[in-house]
């Protein structure tokens, strides 16, 4: 029996994104400054300057959580792929692209909390990868590159995850403008809208 022929060209594809989620995630890491206090300065005053970075330390693992959600879809979509097309090839870079900047919009989110324009952009860039990332999702468990043998079901939750996750970013975007300092809790609203799609679907398969 002969063994499947590798896919050259969408395992350089994987590999590289890969790469760049890991170096995004790991660049969030360099708005977390060590306090810097005089030598015998009392436990107080330690514990003070770590509450000062209580922001920086929300801001990092929320935006660990969102990248490694990102990576998590993109893993699972491309899990379910096993022929490459070049139509993914721009929008995957589009995605990577958000990925890699948004550390930067995290630190200006942490540095300016309860400001309505480092909120607003935090939340729109995140918008904007949850769009690309539907569409290289939906690429990848499209027709053009969907392993044939893929589960219907497994490609129907791709769609679905996707959706909910730009529905969820919206939320956030809604909310940066009326509650700045809290623009992030509309991310909370994701696994709500998965439920109720995934909800809707049924209805209709049933009906």
């Amino acid at each position: 029996m002969a063994a499947a022929k590798t896919d050259h060209s969408l395992e350089r594809m994987i590999f590289f994104s890969d790469a760049v989620f890991a170096i995004a995630i790991t660049l969030l890491v360099i708005d977390l400054h060590a306090p810097e206090l005089p030598r015998g300065a009392s436990d107080a005053a330690h514990l003070q300057a770590l509450a000062r970075l209580v922001p920086n330390f929300v801001s990092f693992g929320i935006s660990f959580g969102v990248i490694g959600m990102f990576w998590m879809g993109h893993h699972r979509a491309f899990g379910l792929a096993s022929r490459y097309s070049p139509r993914v090839l721009g929008w995957n870079l589009g995605l990577l692209a958000t990925i890699v900047f948004m550390p930067f919009a995290a630190a200006y989110l942490s540095s300016n909390i309860f400001q309505r324009v480092p909120a607003i952009l935090y939340c729109l860039v995140m918008l904007a990868a949850a769009l690309l990332n539907l569409k290289v999702n939906r690429t990848a468990t499209g027709p053009l590159m969907a392993d044939p043998h893929a589960a219907p079901e497994a490609l129907a939750y791709v769609g679905q995850r996707g959706v909910s996750v730009v529905l969820g970013s919206a939320s956030a975007v809604a909310l940066a403008f009326v509650l700045p300092g809290f623009c992030q809790a509309g991310l909370v609203s994701i696994p709500f809208w998965r439920r109720f799609l995934s909800w809707r679907a049924n209805r209709r398969a049933a009906a």
